[in-house]
């Protein structure tokens, strides 16, 4: 495994575990794109907009206890030559209504010193707006 391979399976696998987060490996002047037209789509810089705008209002949808995280890697493949490592997860937790969130994920993170520089998201977009709209942060 190359080593950029290697710290994107190290961070999910944590994330996972519950023993860390993705935060982790974004690099401060990150930029994210959500693709589709979901209510989250757009282009977020520096990576502190993306976690104060998406992730942290997201992960307040969810219970402490059993927080959204991934719970089924499918693929992580990495194209050495444009550092880019793709991961396709399935990912699930319990809201704070107390209904079961699931969603299929695909992320291209570009890599740079072992820092996200640039991701990309691909999930299903009605299914997160449903949850922005029905679970309050």
């Amino acid at each position: 495994m190359t080593a950029n391979r290697e710290i994107v399976a190290d961070a999910f696998a944590a994330w996972s575990a519950g023993t860390g987060g993705i935060t982790g490996i974004f690099a401060e002047d990150m930029r994210w794109e959500i693709t589709g037209r979901s209510v989250a789509a757009g282009t977020y810089h520096p990576a502190r907009q993306f976690v104060d705008e998406v992730l942290t209002p997201f992960d307040a949808r969810f219970t402490a206890e059993d927080p959204f995280r991934p719970v089924l890697i499918r693929g992580i493949h990495e194209d050495p030559t444009t550092d880019t490592v793709i991961i396709a997860w399935n990912g699930a937790g319990t809201t704070t209504i107390g209904t079961t969130f699931t969603d299929t994920v695909a992320w291209f993170l570009r890599m740079r010193d072992g820092k996200v520089v640039e991701g990309t998201a691909f999930f299903d977009s009605t299914a997160f707006n449903e949850l922005w709209q029905d679970v309050p942060a």
